[in-house]
């Protein structure tokens, strides 16, 4: 995984509606990247409403959220229409991303082994260095911890 003051990785990926975002598109702005395993789970999904819950003192704070998982796009635009999610989920069906962040790996759940995403975000800073990484997040209470780092 990559770590505080590093250049965060440079992406390239399609969000729910066919929109190209590139991290470069948001130099000098303060970008939460988050990394979630699939949409419309239960964790999932608590996690991105509480995001779409907060969204409009997120802007306030100035922080832009972008969301990530290896959906599709189809899968995507299910998923934020079901929820009314006002932020951009992005597809990373490549898993090319995921790998570059360091949170795609082997992961364990009720006895079984499998490769997915493990539940990460990212702070990035106007100059697109990582400010903060969170790490084995907790979905009830991640929204706040970054409200909270953002004040």
């Amino acid at each position: 995984m990559i770590s505080v003051k590093q250049k965060a990785p440079a992406f390239s990926l399609f969000d729910q509606d066919g929109k190209l975002h590139k991290l470069s598109d948001y130099k000098g702005k303060k970008v939460l990247l988050y990394f979630y395993p699939k949409d419309d789970t239960p964790g999932c999904t608590e996690e991105a409403c509480n995001f779409r819950d907060g969204y409009k003192e997120f802007q306030k704070l100035g922080l832009v959220i972008l969301g990530v998982s290896a959906d599709s796009v189809k899968s995507h635009k299910k998923f934020a229409e079901k929820f009314k999610l006002p932020f951009p989920i992005l597809s990373d069906e490549s898993k090319e991303v995921c790998e570059a962040y360091g949170v795609w790996g082997k992961k364990k759940f009720m006895g079984r082994e499998y490769m997915g995403i493990t539940r990460s975000s990212f702070l990035i800073d106007e100059q697109g260095k990582i400010a903060k990484v969170y790490e084995q997040v907790k979905t009830k209470v991640h929204a706040g911890e970054v409200r909270s780092d953002m004040k």
